[in-house]
């Protein structure tokens, strides 16, 4: 039964419908048509678009190519972000500095973060390939390969996003109990020891949701591909967030980018469900 408080929903409702819901009905409609730029109109087409999409490389090339690039760049930023917090976790002298400056990255505009890195990956003039050659290695083709290109993506993701871990993980260390702690040295364990056995699966849940967080936004990657390397050289670094703005924004291909777009979000949010059921079945032993 509706009550007068119910109403004071409303307003959030009809936003919730304005922004998400509507844009993404449309947009399911849009790839049932043929629009694009030389043809105007939702005219009804059925499933082609979505036959096309799976006979289409490109795309499913670029969705392994971010697989490998989130796999990599997820577990590196997990690692060092998980060290980083554990450093910082009990340190009183200079930690709060520490933390502010951790920071910094993840509050930097990701498009200046990439132009900024851009310069320092250049190949003649980059302060990078300069350091590099003092040790005695390089020049390194770090934007023109397809090898560079792709570890130079990974660079500046783990650069930006492993500020996001560690606050995240060292919010969940700063909330542990200190009973098994208290009973780890009781016992005898040493530090190794009490990592392993006692941080480490107190930590699981936090560590679930970090990593899944990160995933749907490594999923979405766009900003840094389209400012550091436009996805070459070649195909090299283009992931399908990128390809779909190509068919969309460039080709004008409106309807079959929107196919692409439905069809991406389908088997994203099926493999992150997969991905966090196998975590907390590995880290915790839960099904759900």
């Amino acid at each position: 039964m509706l009550q007068p408080k119910h109403f004071f929903l409303l307003p959030a409702l009809l936003t919730l419908l304005a922004i998400i819901i509507f844009p993404l009905l449309f947009t399911v409609r849009v790839s049932f048509s043929s629009w694009d730029v030389y043809q105007a109109g939702l005219d009804y087409i059925g499933a082609r678009n979505y036959l096309r999409v799976f006979q289409d490389t490109r795309f499913w090339e670029s969705l392994l190519r971010l697989s490998v690039m989130s796999a990599i760049s997820v577990s590196l930023q997990y690692t060092l972000g998980f060290a980083l917090a554990l450093a910082v976790w009990k340190q009183t002298k200079g930690g709060r500095l520490f933390r502010v400056l951790f920071l910094v990255p993840m509050m930097t505009t990701p498009v200046v973060m990439s132009v900024i890195w851009r310069t320092m990956f250049h190949e003649s003039l980059g302060p990078v390939n300069d350091l590099l050659s003092v040790a005695g290695i390089g020049p390194v083709p770090w934007l023109s390969s397809a090898a560079g290109a792709f570890a130079s993506v990974i660079i500046v993701e783990v650069w930006q996003w492993t500020p996001f871990m560690f606050l995240l993980l060292l919010a969940g260390l700063v909330s542990l109990p200190r009973e098994p702690y208290l009973a780890a040295a009781i016992d005898g364990a040493g530090p190794w020891r009490t990592f392993w056995q006692v941080t480490f699966p107190l930590m699981a849940p936090i560590s679930i949701g970090a990593v899944i967080i990160r995933l749907i936004e490594a999923s979405k990657i766009m900003d840094t591909v389209y400012v550091l390397t436009s996805g070459g050289p070649g195909t090299a670094t283009e992931t399908p967030s990128y390809y779909i703005y190509i068919r969309g924004l460039r080709d004008f291909q409106v309807g079959y980018s929107a196919a692409l777009s439905i069809t991406y979000l389908v088997l994203m949010i099926v493999s992150l469900t997969i991905i966090s059921k196998l975590l907390m079945r590995f880290l915790i032993g839960k099904d759900s």
